[in-house]
């Protein structure tokens, strides 16, 4: 019982996060976490904003 629990608490996490990575790429997010991720040029390593932050 505790396994299907577990299985269930993980899928809900999973879908969440999938929802959200979804939602964020739909309004021009290109950086998803990063504070200036609607700015960055599409590749986080050359972003100053992302820089900044690591």
């Amino acid at each position: 019982m505790t396994d299907i629990i577990i299985i269930a608490v993980v899928a809900v996490i999973v879908g969440l996060t999938a929802g959200y990575v979804r939602k964020a790429r739909k309004n021009g997010v290109k950086c998803i976490g990063c504070s200036a991720g609607s700015k960055c040029s599409g590749n986080c390593s050359g972003c100053s904003g992302c820089n900044s932050h690591q």
